[in-house]
């Protein structure tokens, strides 16, 4: 196995099996979920576990190379979720199958990565079928 297996590895089951942004579980997406680089490495971000989540496509496009975007509230930048760093329900909260940003934070990875479109929320509820939604 090599190196970055490995890492993959480690991030996958860090995470669960769940997207680190929107919580929804890889098990009933039709896609493979990615390893993301939370500072891109284009803005200098290291390939380390430090630096990695586990995401799920939409959220993995959607961030892009993006740390920042405007809080929808103040439309000031405010910092996106990164989590290595920050605690998922400090800044999210649920609102039925919605996905609820109580900072500055957390309203501007919502708005950045449409954390509400009808897709997701369909999801939601197919995975609260299979006693995946609410994430524990």
């Amino acid at each position: 196995m090599s190196a970055w297996d490995e890492l993959v590895r480690l991030v996958e089951g860090r995470a669960e099996g769940r997207c680190e942004y929107c919580r929804m579980h890889q098990s009933l997406q039709g896609a493979t979920f990615h390893v993301e680089h939370i500072l891109p490495r284009s803005r200098g971000g290291p390939t380390e576990s430090s630096n990695l989540a586990w995401a799920c496509p939409t959220c993995n496009l959607r961030k892009s190379d993006r740390t920042h975007a405007a809080d929808p509230e103040t439309m000031q930048q405010a910092s996106l979720f990164q989590p290595r760093q920050d605690v998922w329900k400090d800044h999210f909260a649920w609102n039925g199958y919605r996905v609820i940003g109580l900072t500055p934070t957390g309203r501007a990875t919502v708005d950045a990565l449409d954390l509400n479109a009808p897709r997701r929320l369909l999801i939601r509820q197919a995975e609260e079928l299979f006693a995946l939604f609410p994430p524990q």
